[in-house]
């Protein structure tokens, strides 16, 4: 048959419901384990409060639009230091690299919000109408008064978790408790109800409805990801030399350890057979692992039979050799060199963030004009100078210069070379430096010259280096 005369595979098909069943096991606790101190940490750490002094919110993890700031119990990262942010974005990226090429995608499988959200919105499904058998048989019932009252159950309990959702979001970035307060008065900000309706409706229709679709069709990963595994990769596989041909039966002369009972492809959120090999809709979650060692171990067979594995491993095992040990799967160039620059970023930033100044400054020399020749014929240079205090509490700084000895600094506003910078702000503070009539630097075109800020309390040192432009000759 001619290319032209293959039929066409569409690019989207409806959504067929996908009614897991339930399943015990090593893997499934592990994602109720993550399941837990995930959503924990994400709807409880508005909550956490942290002393901030009297201007800024108590609370440890604070995303401040306002101000432009983010603070995270004890760090405080200001706009200028952005860096760090993109520093734990690469790390992040790095570390979804380092995982993908070890695990495969164990990411979408334990710890994507759409897989967690997903999972707790089956849990209350499984919870309100029943395992599989029961969902199967109510989703193909007549709508009658039972079938109306299950799904209203279900639906307001999933609605409740994504209000929740929406909620927790918005209270990241202002006072929780302030906010909450506003929000129930109606007094919150529109944008406020607004971000939480739209949270609201996402989780609800993609926790509930969509599901796997969002992995399939919305979800770029998947298709990445490939980029990201060889063949030492481990990942869930069915160990097909082994449990083929399947087959039911007390005889089992001729055939393989499958009994073809279906309880991989029942436990699967995505609805899939990991006996057909390697899938995009694959999340590797290993439900079907923990299904069929059960299976197993009532028919008195070796667990195993769906495991994690790697396609080396597949060469070796079907040529009757033991499969690598899982460290040799893990450690090997590869993964070596995303832990080592995922590893460098990581004190990179560590040591960046504990020799950071507390206070700091940024000086603008006045362009226009660049320099005003005095009655007295000295010369004077205007800089903005922005004062950074990162502080708790107002602090006063003092503004000096190092240069020439024929050089001097004045303050606008004030005769004296101190000024007070308010907590957690920054000041911009005219700054004038005038060089004495006939001095060299008056008479030069250009001087390098350096301004030093001093918290006058705590001792804390920076400075800015600039030029001092002299009069043309």
């Amino acid at each position: 048959m001619s290319s032209t005369d293959s039929p066409q595979q569409p690019l989207y098909s409806a959504r067929e419901p996908i009614f897991p069943r339930r399943v015990s096991g090593k893997f499934r606790n592990l994602k109720w384990w993550l399941m837990a101190v995930t959503l924990g940490i994400y709807y409880l750490t508005p909550w956490i409060r942290w002393d901030r002094g009297p201007n800024m919110p108590d609370q440890a993890v604070l995303v401040d639009l306002a101000n432009r700031r983010f603070f995270f119990f004890w760090i405080e990262i200001w706009p200028h230091e952005f860096y760090f942010v993109a520093g734990l974005l690469i790390m992040a990226g790095l570390g979804l690299f380092l995982f993908t090429s070890a695990l495969g995608r164990v990411w979408c499988g334990y710890a994507c919000p759409q897989t967690v959200w997903t999972d707790l919105f089956i849990l209350v499904e499984r919870w309100v109408e029943g395992d599989r058998n029961k969902r199967v048989r109510l989703w193909n019932a007549k709508w009658d008064a039972r079938k109306i009252r299950l799904r209203l159950i279900k639906w307001t309990l999933w609605l409740l978790i994504a209000v929740a959702t929406g909620g927790a979001w918005v209270f990241y970035f202002t006072d929780a408790p302030t906010l909450l307060m506003n929000l129930v008065s109606f007094d919150a900000p529109p944008v406020a109800y607004a971000t939480i309706l739209v949270l609201t409706a996402t989780t609800f229709v993609f926790g509930g409805f969509m599901r796997e679709q969002i992995c399939i069709y919305m979800c770029p990963w998947p298709r990445i990801q490939a980029a990201m595994m060889d063949e030492d990769t481990l990942t869930v596989a069915y160990r097909e030399w082994r449990g083929e041909p399947r087959g039911r039966g007390r005889d089992r002369d001729g055939l393989g350890d499958c009994i073809d009972c279906n309880a991989c492809v029942n436990v699967c959120p995505m609805g899939i057979d990991i006996r057909d090999g390697q899938q995009l809709a694959c999340i590797t979650c290993a439900l079907c692992i923990d299904a069929c060692d059960d299976v197993m171990e009532k028919i008195g067979k070796p667990r195993g039979l769906i495991d994690y594995m790697a396609l080396t491993d597949e060469t070796r095992e079907r040529a009757g050799n033991p499969p690598k040990p899982v460290w040799k799967h893990v450690f090997r160039p590869r993964t070596i060199l995303y832990t080592t620059l995922w590893a460098a970023i990581g004190v990179g930033l560590l040591v960046a963030l504990f020799i950071r100044p507390e206070i700091d400054m940024t000086i603008s020399p006045a362009r226009n004009p660049t320099y005003v020749l005095l009655a007295d014929g000295s010369v004077r240079n205007t800089y903005e100078v922005r004062l950074r205090n990162k502080q708790g509490e107002a602090r006063p700084f003092r503004i000096s210069l190092s240069g020439t000895p024929a050089m001097r600094l004045e303050l606008e506003g004030t005769p004296y070379a101190t000024v007070e910078v308010p907590a957690d702000s920054t000041k911009l503070q005219r700054v004038y430096v005038i060089a004495a009539a006939g001095s060299p630097a008056a008479s030069a075109e250009r001087t390098e010259i350096r301004l030093w800020v001093e918290d006058t309390i705590s001792g804390d040192r920076s400075y800015g280096d600039t030029v001092f432009n002299g009069k043309e000759n």
